[in-house]
């Protein structure tokens, strides 16, 4: 018999921290209470990435008056425009033509050569871009979103002044105002960033040829992803990061068996390493580099250096200090569990507020938010939302790691299975990867799972929704699976958890 009933009623707190700042001298009421006209707003969002426009069109839908503005001319923010789908294109499409070159040929698919049309696939890209912007603008018509392209600044906390793209001016009044404009490139000091030789990954995505030597800075989800592509597509492709390990929020083994896999891929890396200065002055860029912990300089070539080392909230030009938003030293706005600033009437959601900067995250702030000012409840779990490197193998993973659980002094057991041992892995041929659960000892709920496969990022949600709703590894243990199927390991990791598993 599972045990999942005592994982649901034990009154466990492995799982629940918050980042949203909550105080008590930040109660007050939701909404402010304003001279209604014709042209006031019941909710204004600065910005339309994935959580401001999320965040207009679930206002819209719960009957509020609703103005979104953004200031790119295009709807879908960084990760639509030059982030998340542009460099998932680039990773599908330099991923086919490494497996025509490396893997067609096992696959009884043989033919006398294969070449890269680098300006065909930056097409293609350009055109999932621009469908899917059109998308949401065609998704704010049928809601009756009210869109005004334009840089947003605050004149007061219920007046945005808004210089519109067309050269004019307007003012946009709203009863409660949105802050999502996300966030922006983190800079390197010494290092400037021209999106030709030096470039940011908005650069890196829009290459006019393939690099021979490309230097990434920086060792986490952005970096490594663009590095895919271009190692795929012919260039020498070295990773410099100043800490110890890449990806320093995944789970420490799982972490090791993925950076072998890049290598694997001739992706070099050079750890703990700093960059001192970078010389643009020659045909290509010379880095200067030395030990992390100070020693002797050496000198890298590049024709090309993609600096990633992280993002910073962007809320340059806001006027945030017009109206008295607070905000921490990493410029983040402080916000209650409600997404409240200490100011009445505006509100911060997505890249801009603590937690983990990821598009669906912000998606989540925003429909949580505007539930809020709807008079609804709105609730967001930090520790349920997923990460994934979409490399390949691509590593995904939810809850904690195996490090975290050591630190909160938890009992704990933990079940693997690798992919070698999956059928459908071994029928494809890709089976490279592992699935590790880890669930408390006493009760044997989930706390964390851990997957590094072909498509990854499709099989954690399995997990996500188990963690959710505090299931047991028996709990998904004991759940059919079809056969044969990638999700069949994380059935197997989940048996090798709470007892043995069959197929090893």
């Amino acid at each position: 018999m599972a045990i999942s009933t005592l994982a649901r009623r034990k009154a466990s707190t492995i799982l629940s921290s918050r980042f949203l700042y909550s105080s008590s001298k930040y109660s007050f009421s939701l909404t402010r209470g304003f001279a209604s006209g014709s042209d006031e707003n019941d909710v204004v969002v600065i910005g339309g990435g994935p959580g401001g426009y999320v965040a207009a069109i679930k206002a819209a839908q719960l009957g509020l008056k609703t103005t979104c503005i953004e200031k790119r001319g295009t709807l879908g923010g960084t990760c639509l425009n030059v982030g998340c789908i542009p460099s998932k294109a680039l990773l599908h499409s330099s991923h086919m033509f490494h497996e025509a070159q490396h893997s067609f040929a096992n696959h009884g698919v043989k033919f006398s050569s294969v070449e890269v049309d680098l300006p065909a696939m930056m097409g293609q890209k350009d055109k999932a871009v621009s469908n899917l912007t059109r998308g949401i603008e065609g998704l704010f018509k049928k809601n009756k979103v009210n869109y005004v392209k334009g840089y947003g600044k605050f004149l007061s906390p219920s007046e945005v002044s808004v210089d519109t793209l067309e050269g004019g001016n307007s003012v946009v009044k709203g009863k409660n105002i949105i802050i999502a404009t996300g966030s922006d490139v983190k800079g390197l000091p010494g290092i400037t960033i021209d999106e030709k030789r030096i470039v940011s990954s908005t650069g890196a995505l829009a290459l006019t040829e393939i690099p021979k030597k490309l230097v990434v800075i920086g060792a986490g989800y952005i970096g490594l992803e663009m590095g895919s592509v271009w190692g795929r597509l012919g260039s020498e492709v070295t990773v410099v990061e100043f800490a110890a390990d890449i990806v320093p929020t995944m789970d420490g083994e799982v972490r090791k068996q993925f950076q072998r896999a890049l290598e694997k891929q001739k992706m070099k890396f050079m750890l703990k390493t700093k960059v001192v200065s970078v010389d643009t002055t020659g045909d290509g860029v010379k880095l200067t580099l030395e030990p992390a912990s100070g020693g002797d300089q050496t000198t890298l070539e590049a024709d090309v250096v993609l600096v990633s080392a992280g993002r910073v909230p962007f809320t340059s030009g806001l006027g945030l200090d017009k109206i008295g938003v607070e905000t921490d030293k990493a410029g983040r706005i402080l916000v209650n569990e409600r997404f409240a600033s200490n100011v009445p009437g505006v509100y911060a959601i997505g890249d801009v507020i603590p937690g983990p900067m990821l598009a669906h995250k912000a998606e989540e702030d925003g429909v949580a938010c505007v539930e809020f000012i709807a008079g609804k409840e709105g609730h967001v779990d930090y520790d349920m939302v997923p990460g994934v490197v979409y490399t390949h193998p691509e590593v995904a993973y939810v809850g904690k790691t195996e490090e975290q659980v050591k630190d909160l002094g938890v009992d704990y057991r933990v079940g693997k299975f690798p992919f070698l041992a999956n059928s459908r892995a071994k029928a494809i041929d890709d089976a490279e990867g592992i699935v590790k659960v880890i669930a408390e000892k006493e009760s044997d709920k989930i706390l964390g799972v851990h997957i590094m496969s072909p498509n990854a990022g499709e099989l954690i949600h399995e997990a996500v929704l188990a963690l959710q709703y505090g299931a047991s590894s028996e709990d998904i243990a004991r759940t059919c699976h079809a056969h044969p199927t990638m999700s069949e390991a994380l059935k197997e990791a989940a048996m090798a958890t709470y007892d043995k598993p069959i197929h090893m």
